[in-house]
């Protein structure tokens, strides 16, 4: 059952026009700029966070010179507050798309290795069962797909939960881990090097994921053993990006085999012959708790169940 001061404070203190500035503040933290992205003048932006404070008995926002900076309890606040603008806006787009016939739309998100093998059947099942249902795909980094998730810019992510104080709002089905191969061109000049150290590839080129588990899975793993981290790096989470760059260098790039698997069969490029023993956290599905689906979202969560049941992700 809700608490009453939260069914007043719903009822009686929060108005649409509070989250629209919520989520402006979050995107301009700055009161000038956030007012006129939600059609405000300074003093009503000022006025309606003014109400707000007074109702939750709370500062949301630190005042500082060239802007504000939310508190927690603003942080709070925002990510609630677009979570609820998005679901108003999937309900719109649910009923528009119910009257134009069109079968509904789902927003998902995945860390690489499931989007090159399980995201593609399961969105092929889907549109098998349901052709008209629209499907956005979106690849990046774990923590930024579940803070698009939270937010309700995401109705599904496959991939990691990273952050302990997520975790409580979140569902998560695992699904199976990611082992890491050393992947170079063909031609690479260490392909034929069986005496291969970890120090050897301390002072290699490399390619890695921003901000990624495996970046600082591998770190950690040269400092444990005394090295320098290896320090010509390029970064990028572009799938297409890096056999390009591998094509064109000594570079050496750590992935789940299957990404690259369509180049491993052509010869173009190849497996070092080294195992560097590093997997990846187990990634699944992952949704958000109490929330109901739409029906597309619901369609594509079975797609996504059956596709993993057909064993269409590594054995864990």
């Amino acid at each position: 059952m809700r608490d009453s001061s939260s069914t007043r404070f719903i009822r009686f203190h929060l108005k649409t026009r509070h989250l629209v500035l919520l989520v402006e503040l979050g995107r301009h933290a700055s009161i000038v700029h956030a007012a006129e992205a939600a059609g405000l003048t300074q003093p009503g932006a000022s006025k309606l966070i003014g109400e707000l404070e007074h109702a939750l008995g709370v500062t949301l926002f630190e005042r500082l010179p060239r802007g504000v900076v939310p508190t927690w309890y603003g942080e709070v606040l925002i990510r609630r507050a677009g979570a609820a603008l998005a679901e108003m806006d999937a309900a719109h787009q649910e009923i528009m798309i119910g009257v134009a016939g069109i079968g509904g739309r789902v927003c998902i998100g995945s860390v690489l290795g499931p989007a090159a093998s399980l995201v593609p059947q399961a969105i092929k099942l889907l549109k098998e069962r349901s052709p008209r249902t629209q499907v956005a795909v979106s690849v990046d980094t774990s923590r930024t797909m579940v803070e698009q998730l939270r937010s309700g810019e995401l109705d599904i992510v496959i991939g990691r939960v990273n952050d302990p104080a997520a975790a409580a709002e979140l569902d998560f089905e695992p699904l199976a881990d990611e082992p890491q191969h050393l992947i170079v061109r063909a031609g690479h000049p260490w392909l034929g090097r069986r005496d291969l150290a970890l120090d050897d590839l301390a002072g290699a080129a490399w390619i890695l994921p921003a901000g990624g588990r495996v970046r600082d899975q591998l770190m950690a793993l040269f400092v444990s053993k005394g090295l320098e981290q290896p320090f010509d790096i390029v970064e990028t989470i572009s799938l297409p990006l890096v056999p390009r760059l591998l094509l064109d260098s000594d570079r050496i790039v750590a992935l789940p085999r299957e990404l690259v698997q369509a180049q491993l069969e052509a010869g173009t490029l190849a497996l070092l012959p080294f195992d560097i023993k590093l997997r990846a956290d187990v990634y699944g599905i992952v949704t958000r708790k109490r929330h109901h689906l739409s029906p597309a979202a619901e369609a594509m969560l079975g797609a996504l169940r059956e596709a993993a049941a057909f064993g269409l992700v590594p054995a864990r």
